[in-house]
């Protein structure tokens, strides 16, 4: 008796039917630049480069880590996507770049169209509003490695910036204003611990009722990562920002002082953050320290930047007109590189 790839466990078929699933999604993320089309073999996409002296690429690579469990869980595929693109697009702005384009990965077990086109769709959906292309992709049908109804994502995001307006955080000085933008939630961090506190701990499932949350533990879970390509890059054309930090994995203490030069040190006033009620209630029932909270969740901001006094008070002008909510968190101080959290 003859054998066949799907006697393997890999059925091509299924792997076509998602394509054309997906083509709808990925069409609504097309900008100007992109040349390449769906089933080609890479994606293509042009530079432009007529307003900039001398372009450079940035990129970053991302997953969204053990979040994917409660996608697992709760069997919702579609925000999945978008964590990705978020964790991937919000670091490169941190240099400075405007995000052009997006690749996505994605590894399973066995291959379901409406599932991985359900996936496909919060990455679109995260281009969308990273304002990039989504050019390309893979989906990996990969039987015998990945647990029944399990898979794994990755992102890669392409941008641009003018050499001239690298943002380094070399120009950071004592003085200079910490102004942060609000996170959605959780975002894609300190799962490991999120589910170790929820579901061992406190022995929930994710269609528990929080009434503090008004909505099940499993909804707030997957509220996906806050994507900030809307609000930064307008500030980056019109004003100075000295540094940008992204927080993600290790919260404040590990991801501030990766913007501050050597000599200098982030005081933090935590007091004026509207922290969302899901960290307070993790905090709670997980008994955990207030530093370990904040080396390791975005504890409500999910983006830190630096300018000095004057051009952050023209920031701060220009949120207020855009009904753009932020923080005025402190201010940079002389001293040991790192962050000093305190609460008026």
């Amino acid at each position: 008796m003859s054998l066949t790839y799907k006697d393997s466990g890999v059925d091509k078929e299924a792997g076509y039917k998602e394509v054309q699933m997906i083509k709808k999604f990925i069409e609504k993320t097309h900008i100007p630049g992109v040349l390449s089309h769906l089933g080609g073999f890479s994606g293509m996409f042009q530079l432009d480069i007529s307003e900039m002296k001398e372009p450079v690429l940035v990129s970053g690579t991302d997953g969204v880590g053990t979040k994917l469990k409660l996608a697992f869980m709760m069997d919702r595929h579609d925000t999945i996507g978008e964590d990705c693109v978020a964790m991937c697009a919000n670091d490169i702005l941190c240099q400075g770049a405007k995000p052009l384009f997006f690749l996505d990965y994605i590894a399973t077990g066995k291959l379901l169209p409406e599932k991985m086109a359900s996936i496909v769709e919060g990455v679109a959906n995260g281009c969308v509003k990273a304002g990039c292309a989504l050019v390309g992709g893979e989906t990996a049908e990969m039987p015998g490695f990945y647990q029944e109804g399990e898979y794994d994502v990755a992102g890669f995001v392409v941008g641009a910036v003018d050499k001239s307006r690298i943002i380094t955080g070399e120009t950071i000085r004592p003085g200079d204003v910490i102004l942060g933008l609000p996170s959605s939630g959780l975002h894609s961090n300190g799962f490991s611990l999120v589910r170790k506190i929820v579901f061992d701990r406190m022995g929930y499932s994710v269609d528990t009722y929080v009434e503090e949350l008004e909505k099940t533990i499993g909804e707030e879970l997957l509220v996906p990562t806050r994507i900030y390509s809307k609000q930064v890059l307008p500030l980056l054309k019109e004003f100075d920002i000295k540094g940008l930090s992204h927080i993600t994995g290790g919260g404040f203490f590990e991801n501030i002082p990766r913007m501050l030069p050597e000599g200098t040190m982030a005081k933090v006033d935590t007091g004026v953050i509207k922290t969302p009620k899901i960290f307070k209630l993790l905090q709670e029932w997980g008994q955990i320290e207030e530093e370990e909270m904040y080396g390791t969740f975005n504890m409500g901001v999910g983006m830190v930047l630096v300018a000095d006094p004057d051009e952050a008070e023209r920031i701060a002008h220009h949120l207020v007109e855009k009904d753009e909510e932020f923080y005025v968190l402190g201010e940079v101080v002389e001293g040991e590189k790192g962050v000093e959290i305190w609460k008026v």
